[in-house]
């Protein structure tokens, strides 16, 4: 026990103890009503503190023993000379009665914790030194905070009563420290900005190929698979014209309609592309409800007009069915009949998109506060970690502070999609920020702040805020679990009272195998994903989602941004798992170091490719599963025994309506559509010849090796093998 705490315990008795000693010696309650001191009240805390006599103490002890002091007492019986010190009454707590309910909550001092149970905080340290497998001593002050929730339930447990979690309260309500958006600018200040348009659309119509043809660039031979994997924001300067158009392409592609609307939800309006050969299809239908949810204009491209199987209007009453009203239909949506590959009616498209835009009257402020919304974050191995941000209000500048959840930058740098480096970045514009000391979401807002000391404020506010939302998570997660173990015992002690304890303990045993069995024992494939750009393991992970299959457990270990490290692959040796590696570099030592653990590592391109990898690697812990192969059948027309020593062996005489009857297969007697015997033969022959097999419309004698099979004429004989088949997962992705 440390002294603190033994100083608290034996406070009463130590203080009288010392009082009394001191008053016996130097009458110290009597100085003070001394009369003839000319130095009245004296150091009494010195005295008693070094332990000896002052000056002032020996003249008061020489008086009180004088003939004139005892001659005063005895003329005054009455007079009190000397007075006892008493120490303050502490208030008598309300007593709470055993098994009543106390609020807790977490981070509760020790003085709140004893105020909540009606006890003195001597009472909260006495229970803690019978609480084990917890550090206690650090509580050692009435002020500690108990930041162990499971202690502060130790201790309400130990005095008998019960608790219920709350929000606490009497609490100094904190200063908010966090950053947020600037009010909107005053109109005299905004300037016109360029329109942010979002090429959406089914895969394989052409979006990134419109995107190569507006730019004058080459993005398709960079994609895999001609397979849009990231959000790409490109900056379009019009020919003739001083306007500029900020496109963002959204991948097609079924995986990555997380992606899709988070594009839908940052820009001004959003071309759909619609092939004329394919017309509306899935994506298109998911692109559609993305822009109504977000309330955004469409101009629809019609693409691939050139191709002989273009029907272009089979195209717009697919549209018109899926919800989009064309102009030419009495609707307000442009619909432009383009080709990508040819470039025809692309000057078309961006005068229908100036068009909108204008209506929009889309204007911003350059000046003040940054803020932006990060499109896509990365990990590059000579720049570190990045995104690509597209800017909404102010103008971004080298040097400034940025946070964006609880992530934060200084820009060091700002890259065009080309590479280029630019000084600023007005609103409208979408760049390349690198600076970032953590990686920050896809789809988090970023807002400017003044200082590094600034940003570290709302960063750490951000991050208690977690806390205590994942504490209220918790905790509403223990009241869950509480009130399902109540509703257990009750139904446990209903149970008790109706079948009493022999039938009980039966009831027990069965409900615990049957948990037993319940929990996964089958084959199961552990992952370790890794992948360049955190909208490609989130799309990753929204497809894994999908896999319900009870055959084989899909787990996924570990996932993040970055490169494959032997410590993922070590991750992966110790679950028996695979390591995935999507649109990112495999260095030759990680690719030794997994060889040498037997750890398979396989790297992809395009998503689909590595839905099938997994696929076959699910489909490979798989079991086989027996399945009976028919060979014969046979049609048994009599029966009759035949004598062999002393026993009679009943014989089926038997015609084979189909296949082949083999003596080494296995039989099964089948009856009105149930099999009343399964099993080997002892005998089959053609007339008096023992044979090994009997062909299609042959007549034969079988003896089973089980003499008491019930045969009857009409029954069915059934020459069958089992084979061992190879199960296939049951898993289908929607694409």
């Amino acid at each position: 026990m440390s002294v603190g705490r033994m100083s608290r315990l034996f406070q009463n008795q130590i203080s009288e103890t010392l009082m009394l000693r001191i008053s016996g010696c130097y009458n110290l309650a009597g100085l003070n009503n001394c009369t003839r001191c000319t130095r009245l009240k004296c150091d009494t805390l010195n005295a008693r503190s070094i332990g000896r006599q002052c000056h002032v103490v020996q003249a008061h002890k020489d008086y009180h023993t004088s003939s004139i002091y005892l001659a005063a007492k005895a003329k005054n019986q009455k007079k009190k000379i000397v007075k006892k010190m008493q120490m303050p009454k502490k208030k008598k707590k309300p007593m709470i009665a055993t098994g009543e309910v106390v609020p807790i909550w977490q981070n509760m001092t020790v003085q709140q914790l004893a105020d909540s149970m009606g006890k003195d905080t001597d009472h909260v340290f006495e229970c803690m030194l019978y609480i084990k497998g917890h550090n206690t001593d650090k509580y050692e002050e009435e002020d500690s905070i108990i930041d162990n929730i499971e202690v502060t339930k130790e201790i309400v447990n130990k005095t008998g009563l019960r608790f219920k979690f709350e929000e606490q309260g009497n609490k100094e309500a904190e200063q908010d420290m966090d950053a947020y958006p600037r009010p909107p600018a005053d109109p005299s200040l905004l300037v016109k900005r360029p329109p942010v348009v979002t090429i959406m659309g089914h895969v394989d119509h052409g979006k990134t190929t419109l995107l190569d043809s507006l730019r004058s660039s080459n993005v398709v031979d960079s994609e895999f698979g001609g397979i849009t994997q990231h959000i790409g924001a490109f900056s379009v300067h019009l020919p003739d014209t001083n306007e500029r158009i900020t496109f963002i392409d959204t991948p097609g592609h079924a995986a990555f309609s997380t992606m899709r609307s988070r594009g839908a939800h940052v820009t001004d309006m959003v071309v759909l592309v619609v092939a004329a050969d394919d017309g509306v299809m899935e994506q298109t239908k998911e692109s559609i409800k993305y822009c109504n949810q977000a309330g955004v204009p469409i101009i629809v491209a019609i693409n691939k007009v050139d191709k002989q199987e273009a029907d272009v209007a089979r195209a717009k009453q697919d549209l018109l069915v899926a919800g989009v009203h064309l102009e030419e239909f009495g609707g307000e949506i442009q619909a432009v009949e383009v080709s990508a590959k040819t470039g025809f009616n692309l000057i078309a498209l961006q005068e229908a998109i100036i068009a909108q835009a204008d209506i929009l009257d889309l204007k911003s402020d350059v000046t003040g506060p940054v803020e932006a919304v990060v499109l896509e974050s990365s990990t590059h191995a000579g720049r570190g970690k990045l995104s690509t941000a597209l800017i909404q209000m102010g103008t971004l500048r080298k040097g400034m502070y940025l946070v964006a959840g609880t992530a934060w930058a200084k820009v060091r740098g700002m890259f065009t999609e080309r590479g280029d480096t630019v000084q600023e970045a007005p609103p409208g514009d979408a760049v390349e920020i690198i600076g970032w000391r953590e990686l920050p979401s896809a789809g988090s807002q970023i807002l400017q702040v003044d200082s590094e000391n600034r940003v570290k404020e709302v960063i750490a506010w951000r991050k208690k805020q977690q806390e205590k939302l994942k504490s209220k998570q918790d905790i509403a997660e223990i009241q869950k679990k509480e009130s399902e173990h109540q509703e257990k015992y009750t139904e446990f002690r209903k149970l008790k009272m109706d079948l009493g304890k022999p039938r009980l303990k039966q009831q027990r045993i069965m409900k615990k195998e049957k948990e037993v069995t319940s929990s996964h024992t089958g084959p199961q494939l552990a992952v370790v994903l890794r992948g360049d750009v955190d909208g490609s393991v989130e799309a990753i992970l929204d497809m894994l989602d999908t896999y319900e299959s009870k055959q084989c457990l899909l787990d996924v270990v570990n996932y993040g941004v970055g490169v494959v490290s032997e410590a993922d692959v070590d991750l992966a040796a110790a679950f028996d798992g695979v390591v995935i590696g999507f649109n990112v570099t495999l260095s030759d030592a990680v690719k030794r170091h997994a060889k040498a653990q037997g750890v398979t590592i396989r790297h992809f391109n395009i998503i689909y490719r590595l839905m099938e990898f997994l696929k076959e690697q699910l489909t490979e812990r798989l079991p086989s599963t027996q399945q009976e192969n028919i060979i014969g059948t046979a049609n048994v027309q009599a029966t009759f025994e035949i004598a062999e020593g002393k026993t009679k062996v009943p014989v089926a005489g038997s015609r084979c309506t189909k296949g082949l009857l083999n003596k080494k297969k296995l039989f099964k007697v089948v009856r009105d559509g149930d099999t009343i015997y399964e099993g080997s033969l002892t005998s089959l022959k053609h007339f008096k010849t023992e044979v090994d097999t009997i062909k299609t419309d042959v007549e034969c004698g079988i003896a089973f090796k089980n003499i008491n099979v019930p045969l009857r004429p009409g029954d069915t004989v059934v020459c069958y093998e089992n084979v061992d088949v190879k199960q296939t997962i049951d898993w289908d992705p929607g694409f």
